[in-house]
């Protein structure tokens, strides 16, 4: 019998945490003279009590999971943020349904970024701020995610990440602890950089924190309906750039850089792979807008960099709308969001590596079907890669791909039309925010949509973020069997 008491203490821990947080924002309306302060008061009352309550009747020993707790964990608490972060939404006077903060609230936690809030520019800055704060949690939660949980559950081929010290399924939680508290000042230290460096670029203090937050998370929520773009400044527009590459980059060799080791980053063949493709995508669109689009040098080199950057690395902003460039761009954008950044960084997405060891591996095949006799090994980062690990990362290519099929089939069910479903499911579950065409675009939100077509991509988007397997092998009948 699967017990649940850990999971549910656990779960409340972060909930009564969560509850503690909604105080900042309500702090900040009340100070603005903003009626939404009550909401996040009542908001953030309710979910410590509930969270109280979860801790006091689930009481534990110890803090350790074991495998199959690990699992549950890992979707209950994610499901049980983005519930809970959607109760300022509901009770604010956004008006707001139920369906529409939690796929707000779900969004923001797992860093997408698609919104269905019209008119951020007159918001209440408290709501503002809560939008940006979760998209700041959810983005240092996936780092420590990826790094103590998934490596241990074996998911997607996170095995190439394990840490000696946590490699066995009852080291979950202490493992999490030690590596939260290793990124955690890196983390807080970027977002700060990046602050300090808008308010420099001209952008003012309360927008420079929120997007400070949300470009290190690569989250993509901004305070303007126009997004980045409404601050027309290539200045600020280079800084967000950094920080968005700064948040696609393993945060374990980030934080080894900060304490003078630069050479594990230089060698890691994952930040190089990651690097080339973002110079070359770039290059390309930067010459399309040139050539075709007849449009100036550093116009073009600045919104190719920014554009591209942002939806390969899944954070969402827009400072044009690329719908607007013709063919090419369009399908190096709609590539790119399926790629993402590097493993332990804050973007989704299928990854950099994934791609390296399918490379690694067909390459192999191609070179013993040219060379039977011969013995080919593939690598990755010069170890090579065990049947375990090419098997995982084989059978996470078959689940997105399956994944993006079935919710882009269900999207189009609820009568979306084809760019709309196709982009849609693309940019929920790998967690970038905009889709294409003139409903989902640089230039429109969410809103419109149905009711079932938000919440298949709030489902789509935790798939995404909790990379597959974590969430489907809840659905396995043999999972509650044990």
């Amino acid at each position: 019998m699967l017990d649940l008491r850990p999971v549910f203490f656990i779960c409340g821990v972060i909930v009564t945490t969560l509850g503690v947080i909604m105080i900042i924002p309500g702090i900040v309306d009340a100070a603005s003279g903003q009626p939404e302060w009550k909401a996040f008061a009542l908001s953030s009352l309710l979910t410590i009590f509930i969270g109280g309550a979860l801790m006091l009747t689930s009481r534990i020993e110890s803090m350790s999971l074991n495998l199959r707790q690990a699992f549950l964990f890992t979707g209950l608490s994610w499901f049980s943020i983005a519930a809970f972060g959607a109760l300022p939404f509901v009770l604010s006077d956004l008006g707001l349904s139920p369906v529409d903060a939690f796929f707000e609230s779900m969004s923001g936690i797992t860093t997408t970024g698609s919104t269905v809030i019209s008119g951020l520019d007159k918001a209440p800055p408290g709501i503002l701020l809560w939008r940006s704060i979760m998209q700041w949690l959810g983005g240092i939660g996936i780092i420590v995610f990826a790094l103590a949980f998934l490596p241990i559950l074996r998911v997607g081929g996170m095995q190439l990440f394990k840490t000696e010290a946590f490699d066995t399924p009852d080291k979950v939680l202490p493992g999490a602890a030690q590596i939260a508290l290793s990124i955690g000042g890196a983390y807080v230290l970027f977002t700060s950089i990046v602050m300090f460096a808008l308010t420099l670029a001209g952008m003012p203090v309360f927008d420079a924190l929120n997007h400070a937050m949300t470009s290190i998370a690569t989250g993509g929520y901004s305070t303007k309906d126009a997004s980045v773009g409404h601050f027309n400044s290539m200045a600020i527009d280079w800084v967000l750039i950094a920080a968005m590459v700064i948040g696609s980059l393993p945060f374990i060799l980030l934080v080894g850089m900060l304490s003078g080791r630069l050479r594990p980053m230089l060698r890691d063949s994952q930040v190089s792979w990651f690097l080339s493709i973002l110079v070359l995508s770039v290059f390309s669109v930067a010459v399309w807008l040139i050539l075709v689009g007849k449009m100036p040098l550093a116009e073009a080199a600045t919104k190719a960099s920014f554009n591209v950057v942002s939806m390969m690395t899944g954070t969402g902003y827009t400072t044009a709308n690329f719908n607007n460039w013709g063919g090419m761009p369009l399908v190096v954008i709609l590539t790119l969001m399926f790629v993402g950044g590097c493993a332990g960084s804050t973007t989704c997405g299928i990854k950099v590596f994934r791609f390296q060891v399918a490379y690694a591996v067909a390459r192999t095949q191609i070179a013993r079907l040219l060379q039977p006799h011969g013995v080919f090994i593939a690598t990755y980062n010069r170890r090579p890669i065990t049947d375990e690990v090419a098997g995982s990362v084989m059978g996470f290519f078959f689940l997105f791909v399956a994944s993006f099929a079935v919710l882009a089939g269900i999207l189009g069910l609820t009568g979306l039309d084809f760019i709309t479903a196709i982009s849609g499911a693309a940019t929920a579950i790998a967690n970038v925010g905009p889709g294409l065409g003139p409903v989902i675009g640089p230039d429109g939100n969410f809103s419109s949509l149905p009711d079932a077509a938000k919440l298949a991509l709030a489902v789509g988007m935790l798939l995404g973020r909790l990379e597959l397997y974590t969430v489907l092998i809840l659905l396995a009948p043999a999972f509650w069997r044990g």
